[in-house]
């Protein structure tokens, strides 16, 4: 049982990928069709993501009251449902209704999952797990695009991609009586836990360092990730479809990483794991800051970056109940999700800003910053939790 638990919360991390990169595949289409701005997208983008803050806050309290498998199921159905009504919708005001249950369903399933995990599986699992993720990001906008050239539109890119999360949901209540016999510990950590509010959350030492360490990373990744191949054409003069070849490779970078390192993460541990991915991404960000005529330095520096980054999240998130303890892990975990989307939402509009008045030149200067952020901030934990 606890084999197959573990295949499904697998499954699950490939499902909790799948909508995260649909509406960037279909939206040059969906703003077309619905004649609006293809900044409009932005505003979708943002609902989506303060509904997964809100429900990332509250995802202890959820966990607490209804348990893991639950929350999990529940939150899948909600993203199924959005879904499956972006299929059918063909108003933009529609669309923004049904980004607030899909952001509420990623962002609970997102942090129940992660503790979950965090509390009864081994490191490499978290690295594994997170690994499907990439897989199933990278599905979502293979299914869109065969449907697109396909002649069958977008609709139907979101509706296959809402078949596939119904089918787990269902499959997902099916297993719910597993969640707490599949694990490996003999006492399910939610049946004596109290929820942890808020304020009383942030003021356990340490909590405000991981925070950052957190909101650095993701600003780090999702920045990297949107304005690579943008610096690579405008500031380095690469050809486009190059450019953009190794920007995507940014993210099997990071995707490959995590698969690595599931296999010498138990060895090392999540401390280590975290010192040598900032220290990896940090190098990376190097080569593509160096002003050398040659662009394989830059190219394979943004590969360099994305690996670095592989294990930093995972290990994170996995660190949380050892540094934090597993009454706390919940609720800090909730936060640190919300605390993500933050770094998400905000990074890389802050880099267009300072693109377009300063220069896209300062694009690995910008990664730096939040690089050394995140290693002092870990290091500062590490220091703390000595003493």
């Amino acid at each position: 049982m606890y084999s197959l638990l573990l295949a499904i919360i697998y499954i699950s991390f490939i499902s909790l990928g799948l909508p995260d990169s649909l509406l960037g595949s279909a939206w040059p289409v969906v703003h077309q069709e619905l004649n609006v701005d293809s900044s409009y997208a932005g505003i979708i983008t943002i609902i989506i993501a303060l509904g997964t803050v809100v429900s990332s806050l509250m995802s202890d309290r959820l966990t607490t009251k209804f348990g893991a498998g639950t929350v999990t199921a529940v939150s899948t159905l909600m993203t199924a449902a959005a879904l499956f009504g972006f299929s059918v919708s063909n108003s933009f005001i529609l669309l923004c209704i049904l980004s607030i249950p899909y952001g509420l369903g990623a962002g609970a399933v997102d942090a129940a999952l992660n503790n979950y995990v965090a509390l009864h599986y081994a490191s490499r699992h978290m690295n594994w797990l997170h690994c499907c993720w990439g897989v199933g990001a990278a599905i979502s906008p293979y299914i869109m695009s065969s449907c697109l050239t396909g002649g069958l539109g977008w609709h139907s890119g979101y509706f296959w991609v809402a078949v596939i999360q119904i089918t787990l949901t269902a499959i997902l209540f099916i297993s719910l009586p597993m969640w707490k016999k599949g694990t490996d510990e003999s006492v399910d950590q939610e049946d004596n836990h109290k929820p942890l509010g808020l304020v009383a959350a942030v003021k356990i030492p340490g909590v405000w360092l991981v925070l950052v360490t957190f909101c650095a990373y993701c600003a780090l990744e999702q920045t990297a990730g949107l304005w690579a191949s943008s610096y690579l054409v405008q500031h380095r003069g690469i050809e486009v479809g190059t450019a953009a070849g190794f920007a995507s490779l940014y993210y099997l970078g990071i995707t490959f990483g995590r698969f690595l390192s599931g296999f010498i993460s138990d060895k090392l541990g999540d401390k280590a794991m975290i010192r040598i991915g900032i220290l990896t991404a940090t190098f990376g960000i190097i080569l593509v800051a160096l002003p050398l005529k040659t662009d394989i330095f830059a190219l394979s520096g943004l590969v360099i970056t994305g690996l670095g980054s592989a294990p930093i999240y995972p290990a994170v998130i996995h660190s949380t109940p050892s540094n934090f303890g597993k009454d706390n892990s919940g609720a800090i975990i909730g936060i640190q999700m919300a605390s993500a989307y933050s770094g998400i939402v905000l990074a890389p509009p802050l880099f267009g800003f300072i693109a377009a008045h300063i220069g896209i030149g300062l694009f690995p200067i910008y990664l730096m910053i939040f690089a050394l952020l995140m290693l002092i901030m870990s290091e500062s934990l590490n220091k703390m939790k000595k003493q």
